[in-house]
């Protein structure tokens, strides 16, 4: 079951998301919060300002995480993100032991979008977080905040349109 606490921080990552969109990165925005539901670390997608295609900010905070934080202290953390985590994220927090994900909206919500919008199909297939990792705990979507992180990437497909 989603929190009101899950809320406030899925509401930081969807401001994360707007930062990205903003910087020229596609919205993608996640906060790491520790069992007792401290705030540990955050970040934003960065694949075009940094030059790098994974430079996701799920798989940045699972290896913040492993880097940081011993096994109990990961098996209670929680992942909270603006989108369904894609197949190299759910596998990297998989392996650092992150236990438990919340997001805004899934990817499936996200491909039913970019259909819509005529956009080209991702190099990756989407595949739920539970097929990749099945020990982690996901919850989502949030239909709270579903329609904001939506407007996001209606925003960022109509901005790739202009630029081409």
């Amino acid at each position: 079951m989603i929190t009101d606490k899950d809320l406030n921080y899925l509401r930081r990552c969807v401001e994360l998301a707007g930062e990205a969109l903003a910087d020229g990165d596609d919205p993608f925005g996640s906060v790491l919060a520790s069992a007792d539901g401290e705030f540990l670390a955050e970040g934003r997608n960065r694949e075009t300002t940094l030059g790098d295609p994974t430079a996701h900010p799920e798989f940045e905070l699972s290896r913040w995480a492993g880097l940081n934080l011993s096994v109990d202290e990961r098996a209670g953390a929680t992942l909270y993100t603006s989108g369904e985590h894609c197949p190299m994220c759910s596998a990297a927090q998989g392996w650092c032991g992150v236990g438990r994900v919340v997001y805004v909206a899934s990817s499936a919500q996200l491909v039913g979008w970019l259909d819509e919008m005529g956009a080209s199909p991702a190099p990756v297939r989407p595949i739920a977080i539970q097929d990749i990792a099945p020990g982690i705990t996901v919850e989502g979507p949030a239909p709270e905040l579903e329609e904001r992180i939506h407007e996001l990437h209606r925003q960022n497909y109509a901005k790739r349109n202009r630029t081409r």
